[in-house]
């Protein structure tokens, strides 16, 4: 009678621990795309927002100047030269400026890679904006192009005065995307890259 009331008992024990499991690998799957959305909403940990940035009602600030250094790299499973053209510049809280990182895929065959920025100090971020970024969409590189891809920013004249430096750095990804072919409504994903193929 004890035996059966035992292992009944284990048994649901062993249930509500598997539940338990399920529960916290689901959680723990979900909390990557809750905390990137986080991120984009607050500007902590450095995320820029991927969407591009309204300039109405920001006012010039001539009296500070803020430096801003441009990084660059790429993961290391991307045949990719990325650079910024430019590594600083001083600029004026309010107002626009355009910079230009150039990249060139080394690879034999085609590639869409996405650019994921970042700002340092994480405070920046939210006072950093931009306006027109390669980091907004998919990039399709041919195999051995090269191209310059412009940056539009600009420093909310609301970033706190202690802040003196800022560093926009850029990371490269290959999506594992294969265009099938380049349509201007954009990418037609057939399967993973060859080296990705199971």
């Amino acid at each position: 009678m004890n035996t059966r009331k035992e292992q009944q008992a284990n048994a649901r024990i062993v249930r509500r621990l598997l539940l338990v499991v399920v529960g916290m690998f689901g959680f723990g799957f979900a909390l990557v795309p809750l905390y990137n959305v986080f991120c984009d909403i607050t500007g902590l940990n450095g995320k820029t927002s991927s969407r591009a940035a309204s300039l109405q009602d920001l006012q010039v600030d001539e009296d500070r100047t803020v430096t801003v250094e441009f990084l660059a790299s790429v993961n290391e499973n991307l045949a990719w030269d990325f650079a910024s053209q430019v590594a600083k510049l001083r600029v004026h809280p309010g107002k626009p400026y355009t910079v230009s990182y150039s990249a060139r895929n080394r690879a034999d065959r085609a590639v869409v890679g996405h650019a994921v920025p970042s700002v340092a100090p994480g405070i920046a971020a939210q006072y950093f904006k931009k306006t027109e970024c390669f980091c907004f969409t998919d990039q399709l590189f041919q195999a051995g192009e090269h191209r310059a891809m412009p940056v539009t920013f600009v420093i909310d004249p609301a970033l706190p005065e202690k802040v003196e430096v800022v560093s926009l750095s850029y990371t490269f990804f290959d999506t594992g995307k294969v265009a099938a072919a380049a349509t201007p409504g954009g990418l037609e994903e057939i399967g993973p890259a060859p080296e990705q193929a199971q």
